[in-house]
């Protein structure tokens, strides 16, 4: 009595999944690996270039101003309702950061370069809470797996197109050439807003005064969470799981420069192929955590990505080598993209069915905050201890959440393979 996979995929919704997954992937390198690029190549200190990282604090903080875009109606597109209409309003504002983001000197001005950033970082941010909650409500239960998988692979493309894509109109047209085309991509994401359909009825009535509305956003659910055994060990693996790999990703940018590679050879490498390899990771990842179980995909894939970080150090003794490059990003990605697999399936095997959406937002940003901050000081930790030492310190700066996770699994270990299939029954 299934349906056919076919008819959902030609179904306009699923398209519209597909381009506001594009544009909300096209921000991300722009404030992170394209800009750190941009800023090696203009002879930014490495601690400068560390520093970056606190641009993408508004990905970390954005449950904070959520209720806002929530509950608030648009300021203009009302006639597109609550969803649609703010994106057209952010979208557009998105699209002229962008563009204002490459008309800057770095040389010049790099605290004007970062303050820009941080606007289409806020910007993005913003963008990314309204599609979550577009995609949630525009889809029934039952397809909401194909409407993910379509945004997935949307924002994927728009990381190759902002990120290896950028590289290469930057080595063809200049910085802000590349910037200008990545301003109209987001164009891609506006067409899809005015062509979608509406996300549905209005939710039930919410409490009446930000106090009572934030309290149940953000308070109660949190709540909820702190009331659970070991709760704080719980916050801090979630915090420092991917500690090293931020670390060391930070830098991989300036690190590739001093290693001699070109930009299209870090773009057709890094980007291109490290694209594919985190895809065939994550399918590989998915395939393993339902064979397995999710307590120990999680310590095998924990345990690759720390032990990836290696490669690193063997790419700075091989220096200018491409087929070492190749083996490094690789290994790396899938490893990665392994990781992230079970790490997103146990974060939400930790979410209350009473407050799945917010409990996931907050786990998720505080993923986030301490790659933000304490990344930032990657580029004094590099300048110090040289690339190899300074790789080494990234994995075995995955160490303590390591044995956080060893501890949690066995205090409070996940349900075995098959165990929910079988209550289902």
């Amino acid at each position: 009595m299934s349906d056919s996979a076919l008819p959902r995929w030609r179904d306009r919704r699923f398209l519209v999944l597909l381009a506001l997954g594009f544009s909300a992937g096209v921000p991300l390198p722009l404030t992170a690996f394209t800009l750190r690029q941009w800023m090696s190549e203009s002879g930014i200190s490495l601690a400068a270039i560390g520093m970056t990282a606190l641009i993408g604090l508004a990905y970390s903080l954005k449950f904070l101003w959520s209720p806002v875009l929530d509950h608030a109606l648009p300021p203009a597109f009302r006639g597109l309702g609550r969803r649609r209409g703010w994106l057209a309003v952010i979208q557009p504002a998105l699209a002229l950061a962008i563009l204002a983001l490459g008309l800057t000197d770095p040389t010049a001005d790099p605290t004007m370069t970062v303050a820009i950033a941080v606007g289409v970082a806020f910007l993005s941010a913003s963008q990314d809470i309204v599609i979550d909650a577009y995609r949630i409500e525009v889809l029934p239960e039952r397809d909401q797996g194909y409407g993910l998988a379509c945004y997935v692979w949307g924002y994927r493309g728009a990381l190759l197109a902002s990120g290896a894509g950028a590289l290469a109109m930057a080595e063809l047209g200049g910085w802000s050439f590349a910037f200008a085309m990545c301003a109209v991509m987001i164009g891609v994401g506006f067409l899809a807003v005015l062509a979608a359909p509406d996300a549905g009825p209005a939710p039930v009535e919410h409490p009446h005064g930000w106090a009572a509305r934030l309290r149940l956003a953000v308070v109660d659910p949190f709540a909820d969470f702190v009331r659970r055994p070991y709760w704080f060990a719980i916050l801090a693996f979630v915090a420092l799981f991917k500690l090293g790999e931020a670390l060391a990703g930070i830098m991989t940018a300036p690190f590739y420069r001093e290693m001699g590679f070109s930009r299209l050879e870090v773009a057709s490498v890094s980007s291109v192929f490290g694209l594919f390899a985190t895809l065939l990771g994550a399918l590989a990842g998915g395939w393993f955590v339902a064979r397995i179980g999710t307590g120990r995909a999680l310590i095998i894939t924990g345990m690759a990505q720390m032990l990836s970080n290696l490669m690193y150090v063997a790419l700075a003794q091989a220096g200018h080598d491409i087929p070492m490059l190749f083996a490094q990003v690789g290994v790396e990605n899938f490893t990665d993209g392994l990781a992230d697999a079970a790490f997103v399936t146990y974060l939400s095997s930790l979410t209350s069915r009473s407050f799945t959406a917010t409990q996931y937002a907050l786990l998720s940003s505080l993923a986030a905050v301490p790659l933000r901050t304490l990344g930032a000081s990657s580029g004094w930790l590099a300048e110090m201890l040289g690339w190899p030492s300074f790789f080494l310190m990234t994995t075995v700066a995955a160490l303590p959440a390591m044995g956080i996770m060893l501890f949690l699994l066995r205090r409070l270990p996940p349900a075995p393979v098959g165990a929910e299939a079988a209550a289902a029954r």
